[in-house]
């Protein structure tokens, strides 16, 4: 069975949620994470540092290498980049994780945080790939990995939260662009997006969304470990989402990934027309 022993992921946003529970499996396989994110410190809200997220990941049998990082400057970036190769000896894995949101219309949002979204979100995304690719051209199974939705342009996904639904579209058609320009270098770019919501901190930001309703990280973690671990030359240029990919890959029991199982699970965003 193909495995994750050995390789080096890029992880952005690694520090908690979806990240982390990425960096874990792979972890789990003898990988090296390299957890590049902006907590080196206890936030007041938030849990976990890139320091706690390193040493889980060592002590579920991986190697870590804790980075503090700021995915909008680009010197921050180079630098990590670097770092990571010169630790591990390359990169076989970039997983774009790390995003910002705020559901808000377009009078609510003020200009730092729209430059906020754009910058983490987009800038980020790009910043990242285009310094990881030269080292992923070097790779034997190279990936990008983004944590993008499906492009969906019914105003129904646009007209509550525009700038928000911009910056991860940009992200998705990064995926989509990226994809086709490094299929011939046989790096595999594709997307992922859950299929319910699920319970990491930016839950708390979705209004109406209840803890109950969602299901945990490690739902994504899977279907991310299916991707990463499909050959790159075959599986690239999808923006897929979480259920479909272990559906796939055999699984028929989505009951553990429940935090409440039996509840009524709401849908992310994104994923159905608002209103069915």
């Amino acid at each position: 069975m193909a495995s994750l022993a050995g390789k080096t992921l890029f992880i952005t946003g690694a520090s908690r949620g979806i990240g982390h529970a990425i960096a874990l499996r792979a972890a789990r396989d003898g990988a090296n994470v390299v957890i590049a994110a902006k907590t080196a410190s206890p936030h007041p809200k938030l849990p976990g540092t890139i320091h706690t997220a390193a040493a889980d990941v060592e002590a579920a049998g991986g190697r870590a290498l804790a980075l503090p990082v700021d995915i909008r400057l680009e010197e921050q970036v180079q630098a990590a980049v670097a770092q990571a190769v010169a630790h591990f000896g390359g990169i076989d894995i970039l997983v774009n994780n790390a995003s910002a949101i705020s559901l808000t219309g377009t009078l609510e949002t003020p200009m730092k945080r729209f430059d906020l979204m754009l910058g983490v979100n987009v800038r980020g995304t790009f910043l990242c790939s285009q310094a990881c690719i030269p080292h992923l051209r070097k790779a034997a199974n190279p990936h990008i990995l983004t944590l993008s939705p499906p492009l969906d342009l019914r105003p129904e996904w646009l007209a509550p939260h525009v700038a928000y639904t911009i910056s991860k579209y940009g992200m998705s058609m990064a995926v989509i662009g990226m994809a086709a320009e490094l299929r011939s270098a046989g790096i595999a770019v594709n997307g992922l997006w859950p299929r319910t919501i699920i319970a990491t901190a930016a839950l708390s930001v979705i209004a109406g969304a209840a803890v109950a309703a969602a299901r945990t990280p490690e739902i994504v973690a899977d279907a991310a470990y299916c991707i990463l671990t499909s050959d790159s030359r075959v599986r690239t240029g999808g923006l897929l989402i979480d259920e479909d990919v272990l559906r796939e890959a055999g699984v028929r029991d989505f009951a553990r990934y429940s935090v409440s199982p039996g509840a009524r699970l709401q849908e992310d965003l994104f994923v159905v027309p608002r209103g069915t």
